[in-house]
């Protein structure tokens, strides 16, 4: 199944950087950009959370909320936020990533001829209500932020 438009934002419960549980019901009242990735510190997703980061300000100043989502631990997370001065909360979903899945984001891929399961590159908008207000399938790694801030009138 995959979310539309309107849906009910799947609710989830995942840990963040620093071990708190993060609900999605907590934002409700605000937009959250939700975006799943693969893998702290590799090439595209470090374009995709530099290109939120260097965006931050915007999304701050619109009360938009930013959440990471990969299977990555926290301890991982840190060093990738650390590393590259992330101002947003990474949270993790752990294998078999069953947020990830509820989103349509976890599944087969293929990647050099290779088959594995493993997270895949995409990226929600919830509405202040918790719908699905955009859906993004295909995203640009390096534009991704950049997009939605278009694609809501913001930019």
């Amino acid at each position: 199944m995959t979310l539309q438009i309107g849906d009910a934002a799947p609710e989830f419960s995942l840990p963040n950087q620093n071990g708190n549980t993060v609900n999605l019901a907590d934002f409700r009242g605000q937009r959250v950009v939700i975006y799943f990735y693969p893998k702290d510190d590799t090439p595209g997703c470090t374009k995709e959370a530099c290109n939120f980061r260097d965006q931050w300000s915007a999304f701050e100043q619109h009360g938009i909320a930013v959440l990471g989502i990969s299977k990555d631990g926290a301890t991982s997370h840190v060093k990738f936020i650390n590393k590259y001065t992330l101002p947003f909360t990474l949270l993790s979903d752990a294998e078999p990533c069953p947020v990830a899945e509820s989103y349509g984001s976890y599944g087969l891929k293929k990647f050099m001829g290779r088959e594995s399961m493993g997270m895949m590159r995409h990226t929600f908008v919830v509405d202040s209500e918790g719908r699905i207000e955009k859906a993004y399938w295909k995203v640009k790694a390096d534009t991704m932020a950049d997009d939605i801030l278009k694609d809501l009138g913001l930019a």
